[in-house]
């Protein structure tokens, strides 16, 4: 098999003289394959330049020629330029051009006239996209400036999307927001066609197609847990009304943070009330990242290696990390696999008690842990966290992987319908669906039939102690809970 490589400036007559020989000798012969390159004059010499160089070569003018090295491998091998191409096929192939110098010259004008004219065609179809409104709240957060490059780099919406970047910090320091301006600016992002820094809610989420709420008011504990949920109710409920007046009604909305996520959604519904309630949901997408790290390390695998872990209820207040459909890749043990073989995790760790104990505690206090460690607010795996979810909404959840997400109830696994739920989901078509052909326990049902009552309490602003099972200790203890999870 022969393969050429030919490249050269669109407005070559020396290129255009080449392409014809070789599509006439594609053409006549069965092992003769050609891969043409053809580039404009203001871009052809640096592109030359930087191929010789990374492949060692002397070559100067339009076109280059090199044979692919296909049975070999390798760098591939220069042949020339325009007449050391003519002298192989004379010599190889006995074939001798008969293109004339003017049709060359005509040829390479036409070549030229046509690469105009598909550019500009190129360049009607970028003004026609409209770009896409993201406003991020909260824009001061730590992840913040790690999920800025990711969303204006093409990868989740497309390489042609342009971007029109909100970033939204209420009552948040004016000039750290246009530090960040600048800062997104000096990245030079084709795709960011305008980026714009505000610190009031006055006419936020204007036209916006995705919001990302990064805004969080943590507990206080010198005012009374009812002063601080008022913060929360007010701040959600505006923000709600915000969005009801001024995105699109498509708008897709994601709620991440540590605290009370349900809680915000809820109240932040109130106010939304004509933008369609599937389209907002809250992040436990984290949670379920330091559930696998911290399972993975103990199981001494990549973190990646462990899926289907579910998270349950009240995000940043009470949740139940499910192992029960959770998968471990690449562990190792007396039975082996081919590549996608896994094992179940319930199946390799037998210490229940440490499941439903120290492993449960490790992961609610994870965040306070790490936070200590590092000194700073955690940002790198709630903006991975969020990138995840938008590629799953935009592009489907890959094969068989399920997404814990915090998304408004039906009815599934007998909860309430309406109350915000952190439940298993996959992405298909653009909306989420709850899995619901998963089949539950029913301690682990007695677990989430608490965390309603819980949520119920909480949206009332009652915070009378629970009477039910608390899910790090109980009126039943831990063995007797083991032991009814088993014979379930």
């Amino acid at each position: 098999m022969v393969k050429f490589v030919v490249a050269g400036r669109v407005n070559c007559p020396y290129y255009a003289k080449c392409e014809m020989v070789a599509d006439h000798l594609v053409q006549s012969l069965t092992d003769f394959e050609i891969h043409k390159i053809v580039l404009h004059p203001d871009d052809w010499k640096s592109w030359l330049q930087t191929i010789c160089t990374a492949n060692k070569w002397q070559h100067e003018n339009s076109p280059i020629i090199w044979r692919e090295l296909v049975d070999r491998g390798g760098k591939g091998s220069l042949l020339g330029g325009f007449n050391e191409f003519m002298e192989y096929v004379q010599g190889y192939y006995g074939y001798v051009s008969d293109m004339q110098t003017d049709h060359q010259i005509k040829t390479g004008k036409e070549n030229f006239m046509n690469s105009i004219i598909e550019q500009d065609e190129l360049s009607a179809k970028k003004r026609q996209i409209k770009p896409m409104s993201i406003w991020i709240s909260g824009a001061l957060h730590t992840a913040c400036s790690i999920l800025i490059p990711i969303l204006i780099s093409g990868e989740i919406f497309g390489e042609n999307q342009l971007i029109n970047l909100s970033l939204l910090d209420n009552e948040g320091s004016m000039s750290l927001l246009n530090g960040l301006q600048m800062e997104v600016e000096d990245m030079a992002c084709p795709l960011l066609h305008k980026v714009s820094a505000q610190n009031s809610l006055r006419k936020a989420f204007m036209d916006a197609d995705i919001i990302i709420i990064l805004d969080d008011i943590a507990l206080d504990e010198n005012q009374p847990i009812e002063d601080s949920y008022k913060d929360i109710v007010n701040l959600y409920q505006d923000i709600g009304v915000r969005i009801d007046t001024f995105a699109k009604s498509g708008v897709r909305v994601i709620v991440a943070g540590d605290h009370v996520l349900n809680l915000k959604i809820h109240n932040l519904l109130q106010g939304a009330f004509s933008i369609d309630h599937n389209n907002i949901i809250a992040l436990s997408t984290q949670l379920e990242g330091e559930a696998k790290a911290l399972l993975a390390r103990k199981l001494k695998v990549n973190t990646q290696d462990v899926e289907n872990i579910i998270v349950w209820g009240n995000i940043g207040r009470t949740t139940y990390i499910d192992l029960h459909k959770a998968r471990v890749h690449r562990y190792e043990s007396a039975v082996w696999g081919p590549a996608d073989f896994s094992l179940p995790v319930m199946e390799i760790i037998k210490d229940r008690k440490w499941i439903e104990t120290e492993f449960q505690e490790a992961v609610h206090s994870h965040r306070t842990t790490l936070r200590q460690i590092i000194k700073h607010p955690i940002g790198s795996s709630l903006a991975i966290a969020i990138y995840k979810v938008l590629k799953y909404w935009y592009f489907d959840s890959p094969p068989g992987e399920i997404l814990s997400l915090g998304v408004i109830s039906k009815g599934e696994f007998n909860i309430p319908a309406d109350i915000i739920f952190s439940m298993p989901v996959r992405f298909c078509g653009g909306k989420w669906v709850i899995q619901t052909n998963i089949k539950i326990s029913k301690v682990t049902q007695r677990k989430l039939q608490y965390i309603v009552q819980e949520l119920k309490m909480e949206e009332s602003f009652d915070f009378s102690p629970i009477t039910e099972m608390h899910m790090g200790s109980s009126l039943t203890s831990v063995e007797g809970m083991v032991q009814e999870e088993d014979k379930a």
